[in-house]
């Protein structure tokens, strides 16, 4: 296929099972990291800016801000330099090297806070930075992906479609909950068409969106320190706690045994399947959603050293084993 711009290169239907990891049912796992921007926030961004687009609040030269920590930040830097927008990305600490370069040679600027929230994260502090930027720049758009429905109805037209094409039926649907834009997309997606999917959000220990305590947390992708607006806690079955360790074990898991380097999401969300592989019934047919790939995270997640000081010795090895439901 021929393509006129980068950014509309989506990649909206590969899918990987695998096996080994959930027996006496069919595991399908979504690649979401095949695209230019290398991970399913191609799809919220182009979502948000084709919106801003038809509403007249962006036009040629426009200037974007967003919060981000990491790959929201990518694509809209691959969106702004083929559409002609300036963009500059709001992040923290937690945004991996990798990412900051790739966002800076996209054309993007990056401010960094280093501030933590009253949660202990950064998230609370990066909106307030942003708040100040359009005050004192009212040309600034904010796309504001934790309250935009354009962010979760880019996946209930791509994302949850996708699904339902090209699976069948599905009888487990796991979606990792960052923003929950794409958790909100998928259930509004599925609640319409395929209502007996039982749909299971995945978040990390230490966020707080779906109500839990908030504590540290070192792997950007999942988890806030404020609930997004999106967010509609009712509209899933079941929600899985998974510790960041555990995401790491199952990412080494599926490098090593399934020849797949992905993620920290992707460890999260099949690492959820430990405490619901007992209840998914024989000859089930589950999804899980893979955010995006492990080239960003060469320097943490697959670095013994890093893991090591961050979670403890033996962490790079093993495999999941403390989801907690909620």
């Amino acid at each position: 296929m021929i393509y006129q711009r980068a950014c509309d290169i989506v990649t909206d239907e590969v899918f990987l099972e695998l096996d080994r990891i959930l027996p006496d049912s069919r595991l399908f796992l979504k690649l979401e990291g095949m695209n230019p921007a290398g991970s399913v926030k191609l799809k919220s961004a182009l979502g948000m800016v084709e919106d801003a687009e038809r509403k007249g609040r962006l036009w040629p030269g426009g200037r974007i801000v967003e919060s981000s920590s990491g790959s929201l930040g990518i694509a809209l830097s691959v969106i702004a330099a083929a559409r002609g927008y300036r963009f500059t990305c709001v992040t923290d600490p937690n945004v991996s090297p990798q990412s900051l370069a790739l966002i800076r040679a996209l054309g993007g600027d990056v401010v960094q806070v280093t501030r933590r929230d009253r949660n202990g994260g950064y998230l609370g502090t990066r909106i307030a930075r942003i708040r100040e930027m359009t005050a004192a720049d009212p040309g600034l758009v904010w796309l504001n992906q934790y309250a935009n429905p354009a962010n979760a109805q880019a996946h209930a037209q791509r994302t949850a479609t996708s699904i339902l094409k090209n699976i069948g039926q599905v009888d487990v649907l796991l979606v990792g909950a960052g923003t929950t834009g794409t958790l909100m997309g998928c259930t509004r997606h599925f609640r319409a068409f395929s209502p007996w999917t039982r749909i299971v959000a995945v978040d990390t220990a230490g966020s707080v969106t779906f109500g839990g305590p908030p504590g540290p947390r070192y792997i950007p992708g999942l988890g806030t320190s404020r609930r997004p607006e999106l967010c509609r806690p009712d509209r899933v079955d079941e929600v899985v706690l998974v510790d960041e360790s555990d995401a790491v074990r199952m990412c080494r898991r599926l490098a090593r045994d399934h020849g797949l380097p992905a993620g920290g999401s992707t460890g999260s969300v099949l690492a959820a399947l430990g405490s619901l592989a007992d209840r998914i019934p024989p000859g089930s047919r589950v999804v899980a959603l893979s955010p995006d790939m492990g080239d960003r995270y060469d320097k943490t997640i697959y670095d013994d050293l890093w893991v090591a000081d961050t979670f403890g010795a033996g962490v790079h090895d093993g495999t999941a084993a403390r989801p907690v439901a909620v």
